[in-house]
């Protein structure tokens, strides 16, 4: 796993990231945490230690094979520069280095901090705005089977796909395949295999990808 992209919150915490991760079947495993997952506990922050309701909204994306091709033209493409900010610290700041990239016809917005070179950095932005205009690709057909199929919900805060609670109960349940898991810590530390698995059994065969 890497982080091709991360902003922090403004008073705490993740506001967004980025992340690539490898591995055989690896989009395969993952497209099934695709969504709203929703996480109840006590509020670090909460100075009278009040339960907070917090979301998160998940996209997976497939790496795109070299064979697939996304046309990507220069004038579709507006390219910024700024200076990374994060861990990297004053080595990284010194230079605008980070690249952020807009695809002009669709809005996408793509933007890679990692490298302390801008020609690296830009070279990565231009990866994921492929992945993501393939996944825009894909979803748009799976946006055409999706009106036939009444079962399928959009993905919103309204409809979250798994819940993480740690107070009044402990509890992780997966809203689509009802698979309940009490061990919270062990899920938020990792073990999500039983979640993919109950998925991937219930869901596998009638959203594999052609």
């Amino acid at each position: 796993m890497e982080v091709l992209d991360l902003s922090e919150g403004e008073e705490a915490g993740i506001k967004g990231a980025m992340l690539e991760i490898t591995g055989e079947y690896a989009y395969g495993f993952l497209r099934g945490e695709a969504g709203v997952h929703r996480l109840v506990r006590i509020s670090p922050f909460d100075a009278q230690a009040r339960r907070h309701t917090s979301f998160a909204s998940v996209f997976v994306y497939p790496v795109v094979d070299d064979e697939i091709t996304i046309e990507l033209r220069d004038e579709d493409i507006k390219m910024d520069v700024f200076r990374a900010s994060g861990a990297g610290g004053q080595h990284v700041n010194k230079t605008s280095s980070a690249v952020r990239l807009t695809h002009i016809p669709t809005g996408i917005v793509v933007s890679c901090q990692q490298e302390r070179s801008q020609f690296k950095n830009k070279a990565t932005a231009m990866k994921m705005l492929k992945n993501a205009l393939y996944q825009r690709e894909v979803e748009e057909r799976e946006r055409k089977k999706a009106a036939m199929d009444a079962a399928k919900t959009d993905v919103s805060f309204g409809n979250q796909i798994r819940s993480y609670v740690f107070q009044p109960y402990t509890m992780v349940n997966d809203h689509r395949t009802e698979l309940k898991v009490t061990d919270v810590q062990k899920v938020m530390d990792g073990a999500i295999d039983p979640f993919i698995e109950a998925y991937l059994r219930k869901f596998g065969a009638s959203e594999a990808v052609a």
